[in-house]
């Protein structure tokens, strides 16, 4: 293989390994077998072809890594339909979480159960996993694959609902709050959770960045999500679920997010009472 189509190859799969958690790693396995097959050494064009090759799967890439985090203040991310498909990937630089909270708002009329918010490294798809169970009254939390659940919730449907959920990797201790009221305390894992870092809104990862199943599907709005890498104090949390001053999440903020839609999700506004 020539000099210039080695290199290509060679910084091809290094962009692979930096962005590991947007483009899928089977075609930077596939691309560098290709590369190694074509070791003739008196193909130009073929070195060309890898070329255009590289940068057009490269080029969405390069348009993430350009986004400028977007200000959704009043906005909602719209899941009209149950689809396999359609989910929107936020981005976090953080690739090591000890602790994790995650606050969103959510309104939907599904009956079935359904993910509200699921982040999956490449060794664990649960490694972050809030999930509303078939069940009427109870709300899952799965945190590196370890489920624990939370009975008694009042999750009614066609209602705008505040969700909190925090994790300690110290104690394992884990807690969800709905609407202003806190849960009993719940054993989770007492490992830290190690990138890279996918996280899905609308899907259940049953595998990196993938696996989604439709009756695992989220329809309905979500909206004001924000993450930290520590767990935030009661008053904080009661501050968010009353739509008061609270300190913005340090790795996903929804008034400065950077985020990727796939399918149909559309951005819309927020519907507020009239009074």
């Amino acid at each position: 293989m020539s000099a210039s189509c080695t290199s290509i190859c060679n910084h091809f799969c290094l962009y692979c390994i930096l962005w590991l958690t947007n483009l899928n790693e089977r075609k930077c396995i596939y691309f560098y077998v290709l590369c190694i097959l074509l070791d003739s050494g008196s193909i130009r064009s073929v070195c060309l072809s890898l070329y255009k090759m590289a940068l057009l799967l490269l080029l969405p890439l390069l348009t993430v890594c350009a986004a400028t985090p977007r200000d959704l203040y009043g906005k909602m991310f719209i899941f009209p339909q149950e689809t396999n498909t359609a989910h929107v990937r936020l981005t976090t630089s953080r690739q090591e979480l000890r602790n994790v909270t995650v606050c969103l708002r959510s309104f939907t009329d599904l009956r079935r159960g359904h993910p509200l918010f699921s982040l999956a490294t490449p060794s664990v798809d649960n490694d972050f996993l809030i999930y509303k169970d078939d069940a009427h009254d109870q709300m899952n939390l799965h945190i590196r694959n370890q489920y624990v659940y939370f009975a008694g919730q009042n999750y009614k449907l066609n209602t705008w609902h505040s969700l909190c959920s925090t994790w300690d990797s110290v104690s394992g201790l884990a807690q969800l709050w709905l609407d202003g009221k806190p849960s009993n305390w719940k054993l989770s894992s007492q490992s830290s959770i190690n990138g890279p870092i996918i996280i899905v809104l609308g899907q259940e990862q049953d595998s990196h960045g993938g696996g989604f199943v439709i009756t695992e599907s989220f329809a309905g709005m979500l909206s004001d999500v924000h993450m930290w890498d520590y767990t935030i104090s009661p008053c904080e949390i009661q501050n968010y679920m009353d739509d008061l001053s609270f300190p913005p999440g340090n790795l996903l903020n929804w008034r400065a997010l950077e985020f990727q839609i796939i399918g149909t999700v559309l951005i819309g506004d927020k519907q507020k009472s009239c009074n």
